[in-house]
């Protein structure tokens, strides 16, 4: 097959008629059999991106300091320390710490609401196979398919 040429990505697509890019694709007008399917789906793998890499816990709770208003208020808190204003410092840095366990905790909700939402969705593509229009699974789609 052609796609994985470098020929072939760097093809012009959008100028092509339709019979230029089924020959370059190895397709057809009834779109692919279930076996060439089956096969490329097998020799390119599914039709997914890589999921992100994930923070740690640690990552996630130290990012929480990295915003350039914390960087103020430890400054203060620094400077307060300094000049002996203990119950002033005590509130700065427990004003910190505070909005970074929240933040932590908010930023963890999110993630796993995020992961649930990913779960639930089943993302489809009409398409032809066999030369019937068919709902197909998008990680299920290989090069050569009309959607």
């Amino acid at each position: 097959m052609q796609v994985s040429d470098r020929k072939a990505v760097e093809l012009f697509w959008h100028a092509l008629d339709g019979e230029s890019v089924l020959k370059a694709v190895a397709s057809q007008f009834g779109g692919l059999t279930q076996d060439v399917a089956a096969q490329r789906l097998a020799l390119y793998g599914p039709n997914r991106l890589r999921p992100p890499k994930k923070q740690t816990s640690w990552q996630r709770l130290l990012a929480q300091f990295h915003n350039i208003l914390i960087y103020i208020l430890l400054g203060a808190g620094v400077v307060t320390a300094i000049l002996g204003h203990w119950v002033d410092t005590s509130v700065i840095l427990g004003v910190v710490v505070i909005n970074a366990i929240i933040g932590f905790l908010q930023e963890g909700k999110a993630e796993r609401a995020m992961d649930a939402i990913r779960r639930m969705l089943s993302v489809q593509a009409c398409g032809l196979r066999d030369g019937t229009r068919c709902s197909i699974p998008a990680e299920n789609l290989v090069p050569g398919d009309i959607v």
